[in-house]
């Protein structure tokens, strides 16, 4: 007889995006279950970079913390390095500053143009560990780690899937029925496939061999440190510790048969023999920049790398799918509380999609500036040519505005205001409260963050002194919606928040603001949650 248990939501998946939305979920006191069919995480390590605003994010969950301790040292700066090979000095460094040297620049302004962390570096397979860790050791989160996902089967409407895993020490097969599932199983993800959704794609996809390896022959530092070294003979090595640790990408034709001396190969794209003490891991891999037609159907979501594949470079996938599980995480809590309307659910695609296909062009901007070193150097472009033509794209690391700039323009439960939104800026955070951006970070009189501040739900920041916005907050609880009544009196806040009473959603971004109390409060909270079908933009005072 096939065993059956229930859940309120099904995590299918524990890589970093799985286990933050386990996490998320958690942190809004909703229980999950989490199955990930591999019994360990991977060795191989994946993304490296966390930016500054997934930091954010994170730290709300309390892993920001453990992530620098087990992270790259705080005093490495983060340069690309680009060379035409080894046995000349390269062409240009496009350098980032250290965490250390950030958190200076950051420190010096309190206008809220600065996030509230650095980016971080970490190996994605630790980052997995850590956070799976973390999953394991929460009383709200049964991961089930060696269980295999086999097949779905949706209930009538959006009334919950029941799923099939198979139990790896019984071999035999179970059923779990849950309210929702999250499909957190990367790139050839089987839940997507069950539901046969298709993925836009745009240019054509890429073979890679990527080799894991240990080395500490300083050839490596010939030219000194680097996070990445892009060669122009078709080559990426990260430099995942600093030390001893490496990771080398080629790309390959699509039909060749496994490398059977990758080392060889790198070598020769770099321009220079040395010495390896272990090679670790080999993986052969389809670079593809693609987004999946829809994000739900009924009780299941895409999450993370089963909504969205993109190319290593610039990190845009794994910090993508950081906030595509906070942002899910949060509505899933809402409705599964009983506070929230359908439109919440439903803003998840609304909000989550365009910021992947906006992620996607970022992505394929990036690897062009790659592919176009590589065509220039073999048509015989000069070294002086090459680095004036790289120089006209360094801005591609000096990009906060990327980050942290992304506005739910079409959101249906953002109080949306009519009137010019202020400029967005590639470089730089725009500090305002426009509904749909994220909020502005700053420090308080006190030295603490305003973000530190706020609940895990909604927040009201309210600079009235109290009278006007805790009535608000009073009818928010009334109707169950989680609501903290922020009340600030900071010359910082005030500065650039620009109205006297700010909404802000949990994962920062600003769901209303005025300086007056509405006519209709419940119209305005009816629309943040989700229960009002109504989207207009408004007028403000």
């Amino acid at each position: 007889m096939q065993h059956t248990s229930s859940t309120s939501v099904l995590i299918v998946g524990a890589g970093p995006v799985g286990a933050i939305l386990a996490l998320e979920l958690a942190h809004h006191n909703v229980a999950s279950v989490v199955v990930e069919r591999s019994a360990r995480p991977s060795i191989h390590p994946k993304m490296d970079y966390i930016n500054a605003r997934s930091m954010e994010l994170l730290r709300r969950l309390n892993l920001t913390t453990t992530i620098r301790q087990r992270g790259i040292g705080s005093d490495h700066s983060t340069d690309f390095m680009w060379t035409r090979g080894f046995d000349e000095p390269p062409v240009l460094v496009w350098h980032q500053p250290s965490v250390d040297q950030m958190r200076l620049r950051y420190a010096a302004v309190n206008d809220g143009t600065a996030p509230a962390e650095p980016y971080q570096r970490v190996q994605g397979s630790l980052l997995e560990s850590l956070v799976r860790d973390a999953a394991r050791a929460h009383p709200l989160i049964d991961l089930r780690e060696g269980w295999t996902f086999t097949e779905l089967r949706q209930c009538s409407g959006s009334d919950g899937v029941t799923a099939t895993v198979i139990d790896p020490t019984t071999k035999s097969r179970q059923t779990i029925e849950a309210c929702y599932l999250a499909a957190c199983d990367g790139a050839r993800s089987a839940v997507r496939r069950c539901l046969e959704v298709p993925m836009d794609e745009i240019g054509e996809t890429t073979q890679y061999c990527s080799v894991y390896f240990r080395s500490r022959d300083p050839v490596l530092r010939r030219y000194g440190p680097a996070f990445l070294t892009i060669g122009a003979r078709g080559l990426t090595l990260a430099s995942r510790d600093e030390r001893e640790v490496w990771t080398a990408s080629v790309p390959i034709p699509a039909d060749a048969p496994l490398v059977a001396d990758p080392i060889a190969l790198v070598q020769e794209r770099l321009g220079a023999t040395f010495t390896v003490d272990e090679v670790v891991s080999i993986a052969q891999w389809e670079g593809s920049l693609a987004v999946a037609s829809t994000y739900r159907r009924g009780s299941v979501f895409l999450v993370g790398d089963s909504a969205h594949q993109f190319y290593p470079a610039g990190a845009h996938g794994a910090n993508t799918g950081i906030a595509d599980a906070v942002d899910l995480g949060w509505k899933l809590a809402g409705t599964l509380q009983g506070w929230a309307g359908p439109r919440l659910l439903d803003s998840y695609e609304v909000e989550r999609r365009p910021a992947a296909l906006f992620s996607r062009e970022l992505c394929a901007n990036l690897v062009e500036v790659s592919r176009r070193f590589g065509r220039l150097s073999e048509a015989g472009a000069t070294r002086e040519q090459l680095a004036g033509v790289l120089e006209q794209d360094v801005h591609q690391i000096d990009n906060l505005g990327v980050h942290f700039g992304q506005r739910h323009d079409t959101s249906p439960v953002v109080c949306h205001e009519l009137g010019t939104p202020p400029p967005w800026d590639w470089r730089r955070i725009t500090a305002t409260t426009w509904p749909g951006g994220r909020a502005p970070s700053v420090r308080l009189a006190t030295g603490d963050l305003l973000f530190d501040q706020f609940g895990p739900g909604h927040t009201l920041v309210d600079l009235t002194g109290g009278a006007v916005g805790g009535p608000l907050v009073k009818e928010a609880i009334r109707r169950g919606i989680p609501m903290e009544h922020l009340v600030v009196d900071d010359p910082a806040v005030r500065s650039c928040w620009e109205r006297d009473l700010v909404l802000v959603r949990p994962d920062h971004h600003v769901a209303w603001r005025d300086d007056l109390p509405p006519v209709d409060w419940d119209s305005v909270l009816d629309l943040v949650t989700g229960h009002d079908p109504r989207a207009e933009p408004v007028e403000t005072t």
